[in-house]
């Protein structure tokens, strides 16, 4: 017989469903996602450590897993919440189903509950903590617990999923039915600072030419210089930039001493360094259909993104200008400094999966390192 499973928001909200993937119980902040396919990326996605994922269109798993799709090691998910939940997958690339592989990695799933009263729930009052279980079923235990849990806010969360030692990475685009970015012969090292890196991300640097070392994102200035890198990139990771001092300090003192790019997180740990500040937005941006105005060429990027906060455009110094704006909301989502060479963006240029639309910020990169 089919298991109950319950999720809870801080709010009293209680939705009832058909547990899939791990039998359990996870506590995080529910947030949800806008994209079609790439379900298995945005599971992998370091990005997401500490949040349930409820994803917006109603039939997922319908291609199963396969292997090579991942952007980590690990599903990074505390929770995932769809629809409809597809047992038998279709696709020939595939090792397993999802809710298999949920359950293989200790991932509870629901299924079966009204996903678009969910999303216009979490649209209009935000994203709120919750939990979900299929072991304890009694609503006001539940609500109980997701008005204890801790927030997103105020808490490292870089240091759960960062990398503990130091490794080289020279993997670019292995399927021939991926060719969105040439093939270019190695010209430069690259340090990237990991604080939960996509592994997408990495192919993108090999693939236009760059020898790539990645260090722990609480690697300091001092050991990022020791390997006398060419560039220096910033990568994405999980939750609220602020509490990361060790890493703003690290990147302070890096400015101007190499070209710098950063990605997501990366770029909002720079307008920290920088003197800018940043806000938690309402409910974020996930998705893989996000409309970005580059402001320098005039043209609309439709972009991947993942994140729940944003660079305040109304603290920048005068030294970093703004690049790109989301037409959403008209957030920041990409700024450059005009006296030193760093740039960065908000959104995912990766795009894995998504539309490749700002895949030339690589090559951009490239560029800058001369």
């Amino acid at each position: 017989m089919p298991k109950l499973a319950k999720l809870a928001l801080e709010d009293g909200t209680v939705y009832t469903g058909r547990a899939f993937g791990a039998i359990g119980e996870r506590t995080g902040e529910v947030v949800f996602n806008t994209s079609m396919t790439g379900y298995q990326e945005v599971l992998t996605d370091p990005s997401y450590r500490g949040q349930i994922v409820t994803m917006t269109y109603p039939l997922i798993g319908n291609y199963g897993i396969a292997r090579e799709d991942n952007e980590s090691q690990q599903p990074q998910v505390e929770g995932f919440v769809v629809r409809e939940a597809v047992a038998v997958p279709s696709n020939y690339r595939a090792q397993q189903s999802l809710g298999d592989y949920l359950a293989e990695h200790g991932i509870p799933g629901i299924e079966r509950i009204d996903t678009r009263a969910l999303v216009r729930r979490l649209r209009v009052r935000g994203a709120m903590m919750g939990v979900l279980s299929s072991v304890d079923l009694d609503d006001e235990s539940l609500v109980h617990k997701a008005r204890t849990a801790p927030p997103i806010v105020g808490r490292d969360l870089v240091r759960e999923v960062v990398p503990t030692g130091t490794r080289s990475w020279n993997e670019g685009f292995v399927s021939p039915l991926v060719s969105y970015l040439p093939t270019c012969p190695v010209t430069h090292h690259v340090v990237a600072l990991d604080f939960g890196m996509k592994w997408n991300i990495a192919r993108c640097l090999v693939q236009v030419g760059c020898k790539l070392t990645i260090l722990p994102g609480t690697a300091s200035a001092s050991d990022v210089l020791a390997h006398q890198p060419d560039g220096i990139f910033l990568s994405n990771g999980p939750g609220d930039p602020e509490p990361l001092g060790y890493a703003i300090e690290t990147i302070r003192q890096l400015v101007g001493k190499r070209p710098i790019f950063g990605i997501c997180l990366g770029h909002q740990l720079i307008g920290l360094a920088l003197g800018a500040k940043t806000f938690k937005l309402k409910f974020g941006h996930r998705g893989a259909n996000q409309p970005v105005l580059n402001q320098q060429t005039g043209q609309v990027e439709i972009t991947t993104q993942n994140h729940g906060f944003a660079v305040d455009a109304q603290t920048l110094p005068r030294y970093l200008e703004p690049t790109h704006l989301n037409l959403n909301d008209q957030t920041l989502e990409g700024m450059r400094h005009t006296q030193a060479p760093l740039f960065c963006v908000q959104y995912h240029p990766e795009a894995s999966a998504g539309p490749h639309d700002s895949s030339y910020l690589f090559e951009q990169f490239r560029r800058l390192m001369g």
